[in-house]
């Protein structure tokens, strides 16, 4: 019984894969679903389709993170580690969270140890090019960075010793000047005559979106969901959150563009709403708090507006 509930389950997945109107992310959860039912196969068949494909740089860190995970399922250890060496590179202080397995674990923390040292100092050398230039307001946001970086567990003793302790001191540095050579907004025009008509206020600072050409989205730092409190229905729950992130890679505001909720469903009990109601307000608690490599428009960090799809399935039986 259980053999044949699971390939009807795997039938359902692969028909979801090969429809052209599936969103990215509904694809990559599709390979999910094969990795968590032990097809890892299957599932990297489906993730080295999307990866030579469009995909957001949000979407790409899953794909490759998923493809590790099945590299490692199958005993591919060297591809699995080049894999993962794609995603630190990508995104230097990105986390795949605490629920992947030891092995996984130990080969990502073994990976950034080895890696973090040398992109340090790359990303300090590019600091130091945009804060010759001028450019202080990258600058400062890239010294951040190189600062953050050494402070990662993973940089462990070597970012307490010569060189990097002493990168630590110069980026330090270089950052305060940086925030203080940034130049101050013009002053305020003076006031109108009362005669004169009054000139329409300035336009707020623009938030973009990714559809801009020359924009590059943000690489999620963090990005956890609490777990969900309640019991997921059969159909498992659906709903999207909205962020703005600003040009630092914090969450500037957030919002609920649609509740969590049962897919397909028309009706709920009222301890389900309770339950729902008391989990979106933890998300939006949640997502306050989430950090990113900033968007940046021809190299410049930008604001950006972000809707993050919450995807919760029901649990395998």
């Amino acid at each position: 019984m259980m053999s044949a509930i699971r390939t009807v389950s795997l039938a359902l997945v692969v028909v979801l894969v090969a429809a052209d109107s599936l969103q990215a992310q509904d694809r990559v959860a599709s390979a999910k679903a094969l990795y968590a039912s032990a097809e890892y196969d299957q599932a990297l068949e489906v993730l080295d389709r999307l990866s030579s494909g469009e995909a957001s740089d949000d979407e790409r860190q899953q794909i490759e993170l998923y493809r590790t995970l099945c590299l490692l399922a199958v005993g591919r250890r060297a591809e699995a580690d080049r894999a993962i060496e794609r995603i630190i590179t990508r995104a230097p202080l990105y986390q795949p969270g605490g629920d992947l397995p030891p092995r996984a674990r130990m080969a990502f923390s073994d990976a950034r140890k080895r890696l973090l040292p040398a992109i340090v100092q790359q990303q300090y050398a590019e600091a130091r090019t945009a804060f010759d230039r001028r450019e202080f307001q990258y600058a400062a946001g890239a010294f951040s960075r190189v600062i953050d970086a050494l402070d990662d567990p993973d940089m462990g003793v070597a970012g307490r010793q010569p060189p990097l302790a002493d990168l630590r001191t110069l980026a330090a540095g270089f950052h305060d000047l940086s925030v203080k050579s940034i130049p101050p907004p013009p002053p305020p025009p003076p006031p109108a005559p009362v005669a004169e008509i009054a000139k329409p206020a300035a336009a707020a600072p623009r938030i973009f979106t990714g559809e801009e050409v020359g924009l590059r989205p943000p690489v999620a730092v963090s990005q956890d969901l609490p777990a969900y409190p309640g019991i997921v229905a059969a159909t498992g729950l659906k709903g999207i959150v909205e962020v703005v992130i600003d040009e630092g890679g914090r969450v500037q505001s957030v919002s609920m563009i649609m509740p969590v909720q049962a897919i397909g469903s028309a009706e709920s009990s009222g301890r389900s709403v309770s339950v729902a109601s008391s989990y979106q307000k933890q998300v939006l608690n949640a997502a306050s708090r989430w950090r990113y490599e900033p968007a940046t428009m021809n190299g410049v960090p930008v604001p950006f507006r972000k809707r993050v799809q919450i995807q919760i399935a029901p649990p395998t039986r």
